[in-house]
């Protein structure tokens, strides 16, 4: 029976069979960077861009992955044709990228210390998100903060989240299915746990400074969607208030690419229904991906009851 593969180390082998040893700094430390990219219609989407994330993120931590970046290309490309082909058709995939710096010295004595390279895919949980493309998501603001810059940059994509995973308790615990926002010290907003954040006002889009938050490959592609569309876009420090009284608040993330928000702290934001900037983008990345985004994830929300 076919299974799914995964890349480890300079093999492809069966996804059940990689595994990562515990010695491993990023099972010790969560001492790993990595993207998280997705395909559509079986193709990789802006990989090149998430390898350019990948190598500034591999430099902030001084780890050499032994792999050029159009190596790494080849491997993921290679990854997502062999495990697409297990998929239904019209169904797509999820693809991880994550390099640690390999054994960690305390816990692994004489153990070469060579780093982990890893390329697994994955079938995009759609049943998280389907209905919010028409319902919105809720956002609460936490006092969970973003991790300062003074300890990692902004533009560092690791996997090291913990503040998320505390803010999002938080926020669901407030409003059941909430997402969090955070904050930095001075109160300014930065992301949305796993997400960039992009308020609409008099038919423009703000974003926070791109110095404060993580460069989004999806923040960027609806940036520049938004160009094409002649919707103005600027960045700027931005406050809870900003958000709350929007006229619609937009979140971007490589899995769904755009999705409204439609309550924040509690309350509607504008009339606590998906807008016209948000559908004016989404119909643009429908058609700068050539599918549907919201009938895919609708379709294989539920996998067993998809054709």
């Amino acid at each position: 029976m076919d299974q799914p593969q995964a890349y480890l180390n300079g093999r492809f082998l069966p996804a059940p069979s990689a595994a990562i040893s515990l010695t491993d700094s990023g099972f010790v430390l969560g001492a790993a960077v990595a993207e998280q990219l997705r395909t559509f219609g079986g193709r990789v989407f802006r990989l090149e861009d998430h390898l350019l994330r990948l190598e500034r993120s591999l430099e902030v931590i001084g780890v050499d992955p032994r792999l050029a970046s159009d190596r790494l290309a080849e491997i993921a490309r290679e990854l997502v044709a062999r495990n697409h082909r297990l998929l239904a058709p019209g169904d797509d995939l999820g693809l991880s990228i994550v390099v640690t710096p390999g054994p960690y010295p305390a816990y692994a004595g004489s153990e070469p210390r060579e780093p982990t390279v890893c390329l697994h895919t994955y079938q995009l949980p759609f049943h998280l998100w389907a209905e919010k493309y028409q319902t919105g998501q809720a956002l609460v603001t936490t006092d969970v903060e973003q991790v300062s810059p003074r300890s990692w940059p902004p533009s560092l994509k690791c996997r090291s989240r913990m503040h998320y995973y505390l803010a999002d308790a938080q926020a669901d615990a407030v409003e059941p299915g909430a997402r969090a926002l955070l904050l930095d010290r001075e109160g300014f907003v930065t992301e949305a746990s796993t997400a960039n954040l992009a308020v609409v006002r008099d038919g423009g889009l703000i974003v926070p400074p791109r110095a404060k938050v993580l460069p989004g490959i999806s923040l960027a592609q609806t940036l520049e969607l938004a160009g094409a569309l002649g919707i103005p876009t600027s960045q700027r420090d931005l406050r809870p208030d900003d958000v709350a009284s929007a006229d619609e608040v937009l979140l971007t993330s490589t899995p769904l690419c755009l999705l409204p928000v439609t309550r924040f702290d509690g309350r509607p934001v504008a009339q606590g229904l998906p807008g016209p900037i948000y559908r004016r983008l989404m119909t643009a990345w429908n058609e700068r991906v050539g599918l549907d985004v919201v009938a895919q994830a609708e379709r294989f929300a539920r996998r067993s009851d998809a054709a």
